[in-house]
Order: C-alpha cells, then structure tokens, then sequence
C-alpha cells in the first residue's frame, strides 16, 4: 500500500530503515530527522523541507525531489541510482562516497555543498548554482555546465576535459591554475582568462 505523508512536521524523530518505497510525500518538513538507511525508492517527494537531516545509507534510488530542500544534509553512501532532482536546494549538504552519476539535476542551488572527489562526469548542470561549492578534485569531464553559477567554487584538481562552460559564472575561481584542455568557453571567458594570464585585451 502506498504511503502518503501530507503537510507533516517531524523533528528530532529517527526514521531509519523506515519503509517509503512509491511513497508520497508533499508538503512536509523534517528537522535534524535520522534517515539512514530509509527506503524512498520511487518515492515522490515534492516541496518538502529536509533540515540538517542525515540520509546516510540510504536508498533513494529513482526517486523525485521536486521544489524541495534539503539543506545542510548528510548523503554519505547513499544510493542516488536514477534520482532527479527539479529545482531543488541543496545548499551545504555534505555527499560523502555517494554516485551521483546517474542522477538528473534540472536547475536548483547547490551553492556551498561538500562534492570533493564526486563523479558528476556528463551530467547535464546547466543553470545550477554552485557558488563556494567544494568540487575539489570532482569529475566534470564532459559535464555541461552551461550558465551555471560557479562563482567561489573550489575547482583544485578538477577533471573538466570536454566539459562545457559556455555562459558560466567563473567569479573568484583561479582560471590559470585549471586544466581547460578541450573545455568549451565563450568569448567573454576566454578574455577574461587572458587578463587573468596578464595580458593586455584591447
């Protein structure tokens, strides 16, 4: 029978290993809640808030976020195989050993979230704001990141071959220190680059 959670407000609870599998869920915010190992499989999850929630080990494959957020979140382990996530806000959740790379990311504020070493390679990103983002060592090879906001972004040992910047926020970001073999650019980047480099754009 399939679970449907409406306008609920939980806080403090633990609903590890709990059973959400096609579930419902609208509406609902959860605040510092134990999720881990819980079992959303297929769930449709949609404008509900998840606060400082800890979502370790588990099992979200094939689920939909939809205009929700999950902020300040732990996703150590967790199986993301197939999830979508619409507009959502994942605004300092750490992803800790997690795949993300066979999710899908329509637009969204992942701005100051922990992706070091993450595996977004060919994901389409485009218009996601990652602004201070940790992607230290992520790989981005041939992810699409158009017009997305990279501002502040640790981008240290980025594998970005292939990927494509074009109309991307580059502010704060150390350009010359990045690899952009075969890393698409718009003109605009390329001369900020250049002066970035030291030379003379007239």
């Amino acid at each position: 029978m399939t679970e449907h959670w409406l306008d609920r407000t939980l806080a403090d609870a633990d609903l590890g290993e709990t059973d959400l599998v096609e579930a419902e869920l609208r509406g609902c915010r959860f605040e510092r809640c134990t999720l881990r190992g819980v079992r959303m499989t297929e769930a449709t999850v949609s404008s509900c808030v998840f606060d400082a929630c800890d979502f370790r080990g588990a099992h979200l494959g094939s689920a939909t976020f939809s205009r929700s957020a999950l902020v300040n979140c732990q996703f150590g382990m967790t199986d993301f195989f197939l999830t979508t996530f619409r507009e959502c806000k994942l605004t300092g959740s750490t992803f800790a050993d997690a795949d993300l790379s066979q999710c899908a990311v329509t637009g969204g504020d992942w701005s100051l979230v922990n992706l070091r070493s993450a595996n977004l390679r060919k994901l389409d990103l485009r218009g996601v704001r990652f602004g201070e983002a940790d992607l230290y060592a992520a790989n981005l090879t041939e992810t699409d990141l158009r017009a997305a906001d990279l501002s502040g972004a640790n981008l240290e040992r980025v594998r970005l071959t292939g990927a494509d910047l074009r109309g991307a926020r580059l502010d704060g970001i150390n350009l010359p220190g990045l690899d952009l073999q075969g890393v698409r650019l718009d003109l605009e980047q390329v001369v900020y680059l250049a002066r970035c480099l030291g030379a003379v754009v007239e």
